[in-house]
């Protein structure tokens, strides 16, 4: 017979179910994401999906509104396009239908290491999150190492290596690039 669990495990086994673990445990499409675009942390996840849901939720609001408010539907419906792909979310501005479509993945492929691998900057994420946290990546004048960084449109091109990292050196040797007077510094 096993014995009484004390209070203390019982409070850390609380919302623990053993004998249904697959409906307790998660969901497997969010281990999915979590793994297939390298999100260390399963909050910044939780946090995409909400955000996702707000995005659709007010897509359907918009496309909900009544004839009268034609004008004020359309003014709204443009500054949320117009926001969404400023920040790289959705491809066109064309209408709602995409906003309706949006998805946490496509918050995770604006994140700086995936945009590392689609400039080519970095093999796969692995190695992307990796110069991330080192620090051999700046988005402007600003060193970042925090992985979880969302790049907008505009700054995606501001995305180059760090002037003293090594990385930057080895790419400017390889393509036979490097200034003679950074061989001196």
């Amino acid at each position: 017979m096993v014995r009484k669990l004390k209070y203390h495990e019982q409070k850390l086994l609380r919302r623990l179910d053993l004998m249904n673990w697959e409906a307790s445990g998660g969901n497997l499409a969010e281990v999915r994401a979590l793994r297939r675009y390298r999100v260390g942390r399963r909050e910044d996840y939780v946090h995409y999906k909400a955000l996702a849901r707000a995005v659709r939720a007010l897509a359907r609001r918009l496309r909900d509104l009544g004839p009268a408010s034609a004008a004020f539907r359309a003014r709204c419906a443009a500054a949320l396009l117009e926001k969404l792909h400023g920040l790289g979310l959705v491809n066109s501005r064309q209408s709602l239908a995409v906003c309706e479509s949006l998805s946490a993945a496509a918050f995770c492929r604006r994140r700086l290491p995936c945009l590392l691998v689609k400039l080519r900057m970095a093999q796969n994420l692995r190695h992307a999150v990796t110069f991330v946290e080192q620090g051999h990546v700046r988005v402007g004048p600003e060193v970042v190492t925090d992985p979880a960084l969302l790049v907008p449109r505009a700054v995606e091109d501001f995305i180059t290596w760090v002037d003293a990292s090594r990385l930057r050196q080895k790419v400017l040797d390889y393509n036979q690039e490097r200034d003679d007077f950074d061989l001196a510094a």
